[in-house]
């Protein structure tokens, strides 16, 4: 399984008030709040971000509130996958129960820039900027976490199991 996008570079502590303002909470829809994704830090993100593409950023993604709207509104934008220094904890259970990959590696956060093209293996954990031609090493994704990333999430993959 990979991934393979251009790359939207963030620094520390992008909140996830800030992935999906509160402002936009009224709505349940996925497209709905996929249309207002990172509007307050970067209001081109939903008009330059196409299927595939890859968020790099520094430390502590996804810190804040426990917004379950927030990895959901990035998936639903279309990123493939979030590369960080490191995530909060319920951000990134979050991405796991939606099937967003989350891969934390330091040295890629900190190597790869903004508009780079990044390709994800996660099979291997390798994530390639083909960009600068460069390669890191992250942590491969275990089969049980690419079937529930395969199949949309926790609960799509659950209820496959139970049909």
């Amino acid at each position: 399984m990979k991934a393979l996008g251009h790359v939207f570079k963030y620094g520390d502590n992008v909140d996830t008030d800030v992935i999906i303002p509160a402002r936009y909470l009224n709505s349940f829809d996925a497209q709905e709040l996929a249309s207002h994704a990172m509007a307050d830090i970067d209001p081109d993100f939903v008009n330059k971000v196409k299927p595939g593409d890859l968020i790099v950023a520094n430390k502590n993604f996804g810190c804040g509130s426990s917004r379950e709207h927030a990895p959901l509104c990035l998936k639903t934008a279309g990123v493939s996958c979030v590369i960080a220094e490191t995530f909060a904890r319920i951000f990134y259970r979050n991405s796991i129960n939606i099937g967003l990959p989350i891969i934390e590696c330091p040295e890629a956060a900190r190597g790869i820039e903004a508009g780079d093209e990044v390709e994800v293996d996660f099979d291997s954990g390798k994530i390639y900027n083909r960009t600068k031609g460069t390669e890191f090493q992250g942590q491969p994704f275990p089969e049980f976490m690419q079937k529930l990333i395969a199949a949309g999430g926790l609960v799509k993959y659950t209820n496959s199991k139970n049909k």
